[in-house]
């Protein structure tokens, strides 16, 4: 991975989780925050939910390979924590690939504009003031 670093800290994937903004599909969950810095950090999880251990480090093994293959088209200077899903287990790895190149690099790219990745014409309901 030329201009990624992977992420380890507990406190970094935190943040990610809380203070981040996300989106969804089949495959993946990714959360995403800029960071100051001029690399992108990314942090993979995979739970018990996408089978055993076997399934859950082919699951890394294909989040891995996606990335790689579309890291060039990624915004510089972002935490990207990814977690597996269990529909994941069955996906094949050009797939992903093609999900990543389609969806996920130009929602990666409205996260780090400051946009909201999904906004309301893409399916996300807006909360009713009472």
């Amino acid at each position: 991975m030329i201009y990624t670093e992977i992420m380890k800290q507990n406190k970094a994937f935190q943040l990610c989780y809380h203070k981040g903004k996300s989106f969804v599909s089949k495959f993946v969950i990714v959360y995403a925050r800029p960071n100051q810095c001029p690399f992108n950090r990314l942090g993979i999880t995979t739970g018990k939910k996408v089978g055993n251990a076997v399934c859950r480090s082919r699951a890394r093994r294909l989040i891995r390979q996606a990335w790689r293959e579309n890291e060039l088209a990624a915004p510089i200077g972002l935490d990207i924590v990814i977690v597996a899903r269990a529909g994941l287990a069955d996906c094949s790895s050009v797939e992903l690939s093609h999900y990543f190149k389609k969806y996920g690099m130009p929602l990666l790219h409205r996260i780090y504009a400051g946009e909201d990745p999904m906004p309301r014409q893409y399916g996300r309901s807006q909360r009713r003031k009472s």
